[in-house]
């Protein structure tokens, strides 16, 4: 198994460039097979996510091509298949995706209850009952779901909470019904918006995502198209994260401030300035942070989840206390024993963790348990006096490139074994 091995104490200078988001490509990827044309995504990140998204689509019927620049063709003509492979789905979260587009596409689809990171439950309820709304017939055996949409209709849904994975599926399963269906109480994430986008540029007539409110025009047929994502701005936020906790001067490029101006609002400004100008953001961090009082996690435009982790990494350096509530996940503290291997002052009670700053962290040798925690274990061995070892790093290579290779492009000392 690979690990890290980070050589921690030194500053942060130079550039990083985010690709596209991972929460984002995977949709696009599963929303490619609603047409038969080529389908050309810009600038994808090289991480084992998009890699399983990729066999995944391969085992249904369609022939993918990945570039070294970041480009990736899928030609989704040969589609034949509406079963998602098992052992594929359960190590993709994001193969319950495909079950809109499917049925879009073959009025058929069988998955699997879909994979990814421990961090609690994740139940599919809420795509399920949006289905049922619009006519689709859904049996449930041994674990798969089959799902037929052959007299599906247009409807007016209300999801019971704004899931990201329902509104996508339902606005994917929508695309070709005859007539308007309304989606209500609808995910905001800027992942939303940059779907409708592609969906539009293929043809599609969707409006009011980034909203509450969503409605989708069936149309009879999709094309092909050319689509650049958006950047992934949990990437962008765990390096402001890690400039933040390392000091020094850092540009990240190909960012979008907007899309994490909710943790810029939590980055004390009197040690740690930040200056978006166009795509770029510019940090400089100088000397001990204050602790942020109170982080709750929150759908967006609230402070994201997916960068809980990597905030507490740095609340465990800061001076003061912080209490941190997760509303998403509710076992997404594992990382918190990990981070006291190192030094850190951490308490956790449920959804409840109180941190309390300690003056450094020191390496150890500590195991990823997930994504964003692992993440959050690279950022304290980066700030940390010593050398650590981070075992597990598979959970890392989900959502981020070898960072053993990006990193030190900025001072970061560190390297990939096995």
């Amino acid at each position: 198994m690979s690990k890290y091995i980070i050589e921690g104490g030194n500053r942060l200078r130079g550039e990083l460039d985010v690709k596209g988001a991972k929460n984002s490509v995977l949709t696009l990827l599963a929303a490619s097979v609603l047409t038969e044309e080529k389908v050309v995504l810009r600038n994808c990140p090289n991480i084992s996510d998009v890699d399983t998204m990729l066999k995944i689509l391969g085992k249904l019927g369609c022939k993918t091509q990945r570039d070294k620049d970041g480009t990736v063709i899928i030609d989704s003509s040969g589609l034949s298949s509406y079963k998602i492979p098992c052992d594929l789905a359960k190590e993709l979260r994001s193969s319950i995706f495909l079950l809109g587009s499917l049925l879009s596409r073959l009025k058929r689809a069988r998955v699997v209850y879909p994979g990814g990171c421990d961090i609690g439950l994740r139940p599919i309820d809420i795509h399920l009952a949006g289905l049922r709304e619009l006519g689709i017939k859904i049996g449930e055996k041994h674990g798969h779901i089959d799902c037929d949409c052959t007299h599906a209709r247009c409807a007016d849904i209300v999801l019971d909470l704004p899931s990201v994975g329902a509104t996508e599926n339902l606005i994917m399963a929508c695309v070709f019904l005859d007539g308007i269906s309304v989606l209500r109480n609808c995910a905001k994430e800027p992942e939303i918006v940059d779907l409708q986008n592609f969906l539009n540029a293929m043809g599609a007539k969707v409006r009011g995502a980034g909203g509450s409110v969503i409605t989708v025009e069936g149309v009879k047929s999709l094309h092909g198209v050319e689509y650049t994502p958006i950047p992934d701005r949990i990437v962008a936020g765990t390096y402001l994260i890690g400039a933040a906790m390392c000091g020094g001067e850092l540009v990240i490029g190909n960012a979008c401030a907007e899309h994490i101006s909710s943790l810029i609002a939590k980055i004390p400004k009197s040690t740690c300035k930040i200056y978006p100008r166009d795509d770029k953001i510019f940090v400089s961090s100088e000397g001990r942070h204050k602790a942020v009082p109170k982080i709750e996690t929150m759908y967006y435009p609230g402070f994201p989840t997916d960068l809980q982790a990597q905030m507490m990494a740095l609340q465990s350096i800061s001076d003061g206390t912080s209490v941190i509530v997760e509303n998403i996940f509710e076992t997404r503290f594992k990382t918190a024993s990990q981070l006291c291997k190192m030094g850190a002052d951490i308490t956790v009670s449920g959804s409840t963790a109180v941190v309390r700053g300690a003056e450094r962290l020191y390496g150890a040798q500590v195991t990823a348990t997930d994504l964003r925690g692992g993440a959050s274990l690279v950022l304290a061995a980066m700030a940390a006096q010593g050398v650590s070892e981070i075992d597990d790093i598979h959970h890392i290579d989900r959502g981020y490139e070898d960072l053993a290779e990006i990193l030190p492009t900025v001072g970061v000392r560190i390297s990939r074994v096995g």
